[in-house]
C-alpha cells in the first residue's frame, strides 16, 4: 500500500485528566497528527467538555476494534513520531510489561516494532503531586510501582519519557528540530 502523505505525528491519548486539555493545545499546534482515543479518553472528554477543534486533516480513530485496526498504518511508514500523552499508570504498565490490549497500547507497541520513536508523557512521576479533575485541583499519590514503571518504561529504546509539561514542549520541540534537520 502506498503512502498517501508524508509521514504524520501519532498522537494517542489515554483516560488521565493531568494536563488532558494541554495536550489537547499541543495537537492543534502540531498541525499534521492524527489522533488515537482509548476509551478511558472518549469519557475524559466528556467529563472535562472539551472540545476536540482539531487541524484540518486530522484523522481520529477511537478504540472501537478488538484488534486495533488503525495500527496497520505504522507498518506503511504513516507516522514518524508516536506521543502517548499525558499516559495513565494502567498504559505506562501494560507498556512495561508488552500488554497491548487496547488502541493505545497497540499503538505503543507496533511503534516500537516499526522503530518509530515514541515520547511519553507519564503522568505518575512523583511520590506526591497536585493534578487536574473535572472538579478542579486534587492531590494525588502514586504508589511506588507507578513510580517504577516510569522509570522502567524510560529506559526502553527509542522511548523518551516526560514528566512534567514543560518537558513534553521540549521534547517535541527537539523531535521537530530532528526531523527539519534529518534529509
Amino acid at each position: 500500500m502506498a503512502r498517501k502523505r508524508p509521514p504524520r505525528w501519532a498522537w494517542a491519548l489515554t483516560g488521565s485528566g493531568h494536563f488532558f486539555t494541554q495536550s489537547l493545545d499541543i495537537v492543534r499546534a502540531l498541525g499534521d497528527v492524527d489522533l488515537f482515543v482509548s476509551r478511558a479518553a472518549a469519557e475524559v472528554v466528556r467529563m472535562y467538555k472539551t472540545d476536540l477543534n482539531l487541524p484540518k486533516g486530522c484523522q481520529v480513530y477511537r478504540d472501537t476494534t478488538a484488534s486495533a485496526a488503525p495500527v496497520a498504518r505504522f507498518y506503511h511508514g504513516d507516522y514518524h513520531t508516536v506521543v502517548v500523552a499525558p499516559a495513565t499508570s494502567n498504559t505506562v504498565a501494560k507498556c512495561v510489561v508488552g500488554i497491548s490490549d487496547s488502541l493505545v497500547t497497540n499503538v505503543f507497541a507496533q511503534a516500537g516494532k516499526c522503530r518509530v520513536p515514541a515520547i511519553v508523557f507519564a503522568c505518575d512521576s512523583a511520590p506526591e503531586m497536585e493534578t487536574e479533575a473535572p472538579e478542579g485541583i486534587v492531590n494525588v499519590y502514586p504508589r511506588a510501582i507507578d513510580l517504577e514503571n516510569t522509570t522502567r518504561l524510560a529506559s526502553f529504546e527509542r522511548t523518551k519519557v516526560v514528566l512534567t509539561l514543560a518537558d513534553l514542549e521540549s521534547a517535541i520541540a527537539e523531535r521537530r528540530r530532528v526531523l527539519r534537520d534529518t534529509p
